[in-house]
């Protein structure tokens, strides 16, 4: 289970949020690894506003060029 802040949303008053996410299906299956720091996506449970599922970790590191 992970502390996940939303930074970016559609509903206003969801941002700055702090919520109870879990890791997806495929995640959990290929064992994709969240690491603090990193942004992700994800949705929230319309039952329960203080849950969400993490769908997708997006990758922020940056691509070196090749010489």
């Amino acid at each position: 289970m992970f502390r996940v802040r939303i930074t970016d949303s559609v509903l206003e008053p969801m941002v700055g949020k702090i919520l109870l996410g879990t890791l997806a299906g495929k995640m959990r299956l290929y064992r994709i690894r969240v690491m603090p720091g990193d942004v992700i996506k994800g949705y929230v449970s319309k039952y329960d506003l203080t849950k969400c599922k993490i769908t997708y970790r997006i990758n922020t590191r940056s691509v070196q060029a090749e010489v």
